[in-house]
């Protein structure tokens, strides 16, 4: 098996092509957060234009211009290397001068907006994620593009973690810590490997449902969460006309595993087949574990189980033909949702190439 469990969509009418990020400006993203910053307070607050960089890369920049150390430095998600992205990082107020922060402005950073706010910007905190794609060289009819493009609208796409969550051998390295293998890491690069492994066993299950075309649908003992929230609840059988219906809305959205300890799990055909899904086989070539035990296993290093909805959709989709071959899309996704997915499930197939990017946008 790849680095990752295969992603497979539904394909209905084709296979649509395009290359994406040739540069680049063809991927740009700015993020939204629920709040602005306060305007005074123990933090400045930096929004950050970037191209080039990682959003490690600006921490430490931040951090060494305002002498303070980098885990200090403040910011709600990872935004990929090769994009320009527009993004907010806190980092604290220290005695004397302000720092010289235009002293950082070249051609791959540039400052949008300098202020103050009152507490650390932190993870996960952000509302989501505006994105501006261009689609060069793409390959389908016309046609088709059209009919997809109006069902991502609608039925919107299996809202799988991107390639990017796997980093470079994570899941071999993952399999190695679950094997109880001595392994010399630090706490944040075991916490990717955690988040790595969690993401392909969500994978595997959301696979299998887009296999069997239930994916959208609410089954018997289904944990469903409510749109806009985390909040979950199970399925009870009376209730599962009512529910389908609300799905159908987009009230409410059926969930795969993120694996751990304790957590409300599914029951009656959802379960039977999540667990149908992970006991299939390795994750990777040559590891000697199915995805039941590395459930199992995740619980046992004390991580909190939870679910994640099993589609997204892009809201506020717009589209316009650049050339006769070039395609612009505008949208804006929730946080946690991959863009490079939703472009897969405009394709109806997963990109080749998209491995190489770096980290997803979060």
């Amino acid at each position: 098996m790849s680095e990752s469990p295969p992603r497979i969509y539904p394909a209905e009418g084709g296979l649509l092509g395009a290359e994406l990020r040739q540069t680049p400006e063809d991927f740009q993203v700015t993020e939204l957060l629920p709040f602005t910053a306060s305007g005074s307070g123990a933090h400045h607050w930096l929004v950050v234009e970037k191209r080039g960089l990682n959003t490690q890369d600006v921490a430490s920049r931040l951090a060494r211009c305002a002498g303070v150390a980098v885990r200090d430095v403040g910011f709600a998600g990872l935004k990929d290397r090769h994009a320009i992205t527009r993004q907010s990082f806190t980092v604290p107020v220290t005695p004397g001068p302000d720092p010289d922060w235009a002293s950082l402005e070249e051609g791959s950073l540039h400052f949008q907006q300098i202020s103050r706010h009152d507490r650390k910007l932190r993870r996960g905190v952000l509302r989501g994620n505006h994105f501006q794609l261009v689609l060069r060289a793409t390959t389908g009819a016309c046609s088709l593009w059209d009919a997809r493009l109006q069902s991502l609208m609608k039925e919107g796409f299996p809202n799988y973690f991107g390639a990017q969550r796997f980093g470079y051998r994570n899941l071999q390295e993952a399999a190695r810590l679950l094997s109880g293998q001595p392994m010399r890491i630090d706490r944040h690069r075991r916490g990717l490997l955690w988040s790595a492994a969690r993401a392909a066993l969500f994978n595997l299950v959301l696979a299998e449902r887009v296999r069997q075309a239930n994916w959208t649908q609410i089954l018997p003992g289904e944990v469903v969460q409510l749109a806009g929230s985390h909040s979950i609840f199970l399925v009870v059988d009376g209730d599962l006309p009512d529910l389908q219906a609300r799905a159908a809305d987009w009230d409410l959205h059926p969930t795969g595993p993120l694996p751990g300890r304790g957590g409300l799990a599914p029951t009656a055909a959802a379960l039977a087949l999540e667990s149908s899904a992970l006991s299939a086989g390795p994750i990777i070539a040559g590891a000697a574990d199915d995805g039941l035990h590395w459930a199992q296993r995740l619980a046992e290093q004390g991580l909190d189980a939870a679910r994640r909805p099993l589609r997204a959709r892009p809201e506020t989709l717009t589209s316009y033909w650049q050339d006769a071959q070039t395609l612009v899309l505008s949208f804006f996704l929730p946080a946690g949702v991959f863009a490079t997915s939703c472009v897969e499930g405009l394709f109806g197939q997963e990109m080749a190439d998209v491995r190489r990017f770096d980290l997803g946008v979060d």
